[in-house]
């Protein structure tokens, strides 16, 4: 099974991250630059230290697969032994005599080793060919001469599992786990960006509407005080439009402060220099998204990574399985070889008279008693094998919550905003209309204070309610795996047999 993601996932695109991350450090230093969710995901996705720390482990994995592929195929290799010299005294057990031995070789050895897949077999040629200088003062003699042994020869183990092709599928199996933790840990940072960006949207709100409030503060203070100052109305009035403006002014001052450092959180988690002077763009106009939950469940369950996660880890607790089988168990190897040996004291005439050797192999390895040790470790790796399915079911059934539970989120949310828009319309009349009040003196300026809050959380509420539904269309994207907002998948899902 194969996952790779769609363009509308916000795929890493170099040429345009190659322009927008220059853009961004080189306007740090001259005015802010203005930055859209979909340029910060771009950025995000280049320099998230955990998404490049992923790409290295993908790489690795698909590199140890691409070794153990061309393990697989015709491997050569050369042996030389250019100086072989020995001038030993021993013993000779039969004549109880000492006797002084002089030996000077050269040797070399070619191997062509195919590995065969299907089989686990191995079928090699091979051919060593040695010059010989001896001398033995037993005998008295010195011997001089070439030899050639040219063999081909074929290994099988029988009766036993294939560990060359488990060996390839596991290593298939990592790689396609890495590209999935690799997906996955994609959509976690597009939430966590997506979450980290509409924040510091949301408290740039703040501050623009503690901002408005502030103002309209020294208004109100500007009007009592002209009133005070001609006799209209007491001094206490006064000291209380004074206190409210200097509350209004601290609230404005905190949400600078916190405003900047959400900016500079934003700007470590998609990789930005913290001097860059950016700031958020975002349309957070509402445009109610129809959203389909039987089609958000079904896609779900066929799409999820986690689900294809689950799968594997059955699939890998498998092999564990065969491998505990494999304990103490009844296999064999039959070895074949047959080749040509020719020696003489002439190169040319190495072959004149060959010999045949031939070799018929087969070795058995019966296991007689064990105590229940292979009984007990096959019995633990079922276990093993059902705790993964359990956990396969158990996830299908959090996948299944988890959409139901956002799809009820967004309908509540719908309402919200109504509610929420409904409230400011009702707060700004109401505050309209008091603010009249005050100029005529028919409102204290502790009153009007509580308009004026009522007015500012009602702003913040509307805004904080569209946030969130945006962030619930993403985490519905990201539960099924399907773009309700563009009607397609994220992911191109091949079953493949």
């Amino acid at each position: 099974m194969k996952i790779k993601f769609s363009r509308g996932m916000g795929k890493i695109k170099g040429w345009r991250c190659a322009w927008i991350v220059p853009l961004l450090l080189a306007s740090g230093l001259t005015a802010q630059q203005s930055i859209t969710l979909e340029q910060a995901l771009e950025i995000a996705m280049e320099n998230s230290p955990d998404i490049q720390r992923l790409r290295l482990m993908t790489k690795r994995r698909q590199e140890l697969l691409n070794a153990q592929n061309a393990a697989l195929k015709s491997q050569f290799s050369l042996s030389l032994t250019p100086i072989d010299y020995s001038n030993e005294r021993q013993f000779n057990y039969l004549f109880s005599t000492w006797y002084s031995g002089e030996n000077k070789a050269t040797s070399g050895t070619f191997t062509l080793s195919q590995p065969i897949k299907w089989t686990d077999g191995t079928l090699s040629l091979n051919n060593r060919f040695t010059w010989q200088d001896s001398y033995s003062e037993f005998r008295g003699e010195r011997d001089e001469s070439y030899s050639n042994n040219l063999y081909l020869s074929f290994q099988q183990p029988i009766f036993t599992y294939n560990r060359t092709k488990l060996a390839l599928r596991e290593l298939e199996l990592d790689l396609e786990n890495a590209n999935l933790n690799y997906s996955i840990q994609r959509l976690a940072l597009e939430r966590n960006v997506t979450r980290a960006f509409y924040d510091v949207y949301a408290f740039r709100m703040s501050l623009q509407i503690a901002t408005e409030e502030y103002e309209s503060q020294k208004i109100s203070h500007e009007i009592i005080k002209n009133k005070v100052d001609a006799g209209l109305a007491a001094m206490e009035e006064l000291y209380q439009a004074e206190l409210n403006m200097a509350t209004s002014k601290s609230n404005m001052q905190n949400s600078e402060v916190t405003y900047q450092n959400a900016l500079d959180a934003f700007k470590r988690l998609i990789g930005m220099p913290l001097d860059s002077e950016i700031s958020v763009v975002a349309d957070i106009s509402h445009q109610q998204v129809p959203v389909d939950l039987n089609l958000a469940i079904e896609h779900g369950l066929s799409a999820r990574m986690e689900l294809i996660q689950r799968k594997i880890d059955i699939e890998t607790s498998q092999f564990d399985l065969i491998r505990t089988s494999a304990l103490n168990e009844f296999q064999g190897n039959i070895s074949l070889s047959y080749g040509l040996l020719g020696n003489n004291e002439e190169y040319s005439q190495i072959y004149d008279k060959p010999a045949e050797n031939q070799r018929v192999s087969l070795s058995l390895n019966i296991p007689l008693f064990d105590w229940g040790e292979k009984k007990s470790r096959i019995e633990a790796a079922e276990a093993v094998i059902e705790t993964s399915e359990l956990d396969l079911e158990v996830e299908k059934t959090d996948i299944v919550i988890g959409i139901r539970t956002v799809y009820r989120s967004l309908i509540n949310l719908i309402n919200q905003i109504e509610i929420a828009r409904q409230n400011e319309r009702n707060a700004q009349l109401t505050y309209d209309i008091n603010l009249e009040r005050y100029r005529n003196g028919d409102l204290t300026s502790m009153d009007l204070r509580l308009f004026q809050d009522q007015l500012s959380q009602s702003k913040l509420d509307l805004v904080n309610a569209l946030i969130d539904y945006k962030i619930e269309l993403l985490n519905m994207k990201i539960q099924s795996l399907w773009d309700f907002q563009k009607n397609r998948s994220v992911v191109e899902v091949n079953q493949e047999s």
